[in-house]
């Protein structure tokens, strides 16, 4: 039997779900445990330093519950708090933003990227740094046209424009997303865009893609939305198969044992867990049978 690798996750909400959906489509095999940090969302408001301090708790927490790998699946905690938890913890830590930067990178066709996010991200200049360092390690366009005209020097490709957008997360996690209110919001939001010439929107918060109807609504078919999680899907795998090469045989024995255990999805909140219940089962009907609730120190 192959070994089902347990995965943590983890948000300030139901956004991560977006992620765990892409997942569980591409390796079903793997197990997850999941935590939504519901009593202290929205994450986008935070400082930098309350942001170390949620992941250190909740990255301890899952790996508790039997974590082999955690995937931060939020904007604002990988744009502000990851780089300093990869030092606290020995185990993979999988983020958003450089799969998102790598994913928008490939798939502009003019070189114009945009991001809508938190305020958080948006201030960290995450996704800018990102798109840089993705370019300087030879990711290029898949347009043929672009990618040669960017290495002659004739074209840039870089992030245009970024526009906070907070109350996107409250109506999310109010089970808001497809009301006329979240319409208008989105529009006064997405407003630019096209002017700027964007052909590649990055959605930068992992509650967005419940959104994106609306969001294609407004802006129609000549931007394309960049959802970081079918990137983070291919890292994740790749994290995987190293985990499997550098297992030793009575690991793998032992393991069997342990992927016995019929378990398949675990749900954890901090908030509460009737309410993450019915707006989670909306993305991923049926799914989510139980939660349970944690409670933190403050």
């Amino acid at each position: 039997m192959k070994h089902q690798h347990i995965i943590g996750m983890f948000d300030s909400g139901v956004g991560g779900l977006t992620v765990m959906k892409e997942i569980l489509e591409r390796i079903p095999e793997v197990r997850i445990i999941y935590l939504g940090d519901t009593a202290r969302v929205p994450y986008g408001n935070r400082s930098k330093e309350e942001l170390i301090r949620f992941g250190e708790e909740i990255i301890t927490f899952l790996i508790s519950q039997g974590a082999e790998a955690v995937v931060a699946a939020c904007n604002t905690s990988s744009a502000n708090a990851l780089p300093t938890l990869k030092k606290s913890f020995d185990i993979p830590l999988i983020g958003t933003i450089e799969p998102g930067a790598r994913l928008a990178v490939k798939r502009t066709m003019g070189g114009k990227i945009g991001l809508i996010a938190t305020e958080a991200t948006v201030r960290s200049k995450a996704f800018s740094l990102a798109i840089s360092r993705v370019l300087s390690k030879g990711v290029l366009p898949d347009n043929q046209a672009l990618s040669e005209e960017w290495q002659h020097g004739e074209q840039s490709i870089s992030l245009v424009k970024s526009q906070a957008c907070p109350l996107f997360v409250p109506l999310v996690e109010a089970g808001l997303s497809k009301t006329p209110e979240a319409r208008g919001i989105a529009r006064t939001y997405l407003s630019g865009f096209e002017s700027e010439g964007v052909d590649a929107l990055i959605l930068g918060c992992t509650h967005y893609p419940f959104l994106a109807p609306v969001i294609r609504e407004i802006l129609g078919e000549k931007i394309e939305l960049i959802d970081p999680a079918q990137a983070m899907v291919q890292e994740l795998k790749t994290v995987l198969d190293k985990l499997d090469q550098a297992r030793k045989p009575v690991q793998k024995r032992e393991s069997i044992q342990i992927a016995k255990v019929p378990w398949k999805l675990r749900f954890y909140v901090s908030g509460d867990p009737e309410l993450f219940q019915s707006v989670g089962n909306t993305l991923l009907p049926g799914q989510i049978q139980e939660v349970k609730q944690v409670v933190w120190g403050d």
